[in-house]
C-alpha cells in the first residue's frame, strides 16, 4: 500500500518525464491526458503513456518528484461520453512540469509560466486559461522553450 500524499491530478509520461495536470473539476484534465497519449500516435511527441488520472501519488525522492497512479485507478481514465476506459500505464515517472488548467486571469496572449511547489519539489508551472485548447498550448510551450531535453516535439 502506497502511503505517499495523493493529489487531485492526472499525469502522463511524455518522453522521459511526466507532466502533472491539475485544475478544477470538469476543466479537462482527463481530456488533456488522453490527448497527450494520442499525440504519440499522431507523431507529435516521441512517447506518451498514462501514469495517473484524477488521483496521483507524489513523493519527493533525491530532489525529484515521483508520481504514481492511485492503486485503485491504475490504468484507468475517464473519457467523457464513453465512461471509464483502460489504457496502458506507467507505474512511476519523474514529473518535470505542472500544467494548471482552467485558470482565470491569465493573459489571453500568453499563458503564464511560474513555479509550483509539490511535496517540497519546485516544478515549472504552465497556467492555461479557461476555455483554451490545452494540447496546442502545451506543444507550443515545449517547441519554444529551451527546456526540451526530455521531449522532442515534432
Amino acid at each position: 500500500m502506497n502511503t505517499s500524499p495523493t493529489i487531485h491530478a492526472s499525469a502522463v509520461l511524455v518522453g522521459s518525464r511526466a507532466v502533472l495536470i491539475q485544475g478544477p473539476s470538469g476543466c479537462g484534465k482527463s481530456r488533456l491526458a488522453l490527448a497527450l497519449t494520442q499525440a504519440q500516435a499522431a507523431g507529435l511527441v516521441p512517447f506518451a503513456r498514462l501514469v495517473a488520472d484524477d488521483r496521483a501519488h507524489v513523493e519527493a525522492r533525491h530532489d525529484r518528484l515521483l508520481v504514481r497512479p492511485a492503486e485503485a485507478l491504475a490504468g484507468l481514465i475517464e473519457v467523457r461520453g464513453l465512461g471509464i476506459r483502460k489504457l496502458p500505464y506507467e507505474p512511476v515517472a519523474v514529473a518535470s512540469l505542472l500544467v494548471d488548467l482552467g485558470q482565470s486571469g491569465v493573459d489571453r496572449l500568453r499563458a503564464s509560466a511560474e513555479q509550483a511547489l509539490i511535496a517540497g519539489i519546485a516544478l515549472p508551472k504552465l497556467r492555461i486559461p479557461a476555455g483554451a485548447e490545452a494540447l496546442p498550448l502545451l506543444l507550443a510551450h515545449w517547441q519554444t522553450t529551451a527546456i526540451t531535453d526530455h521531449i522532442a516535439v515534432r
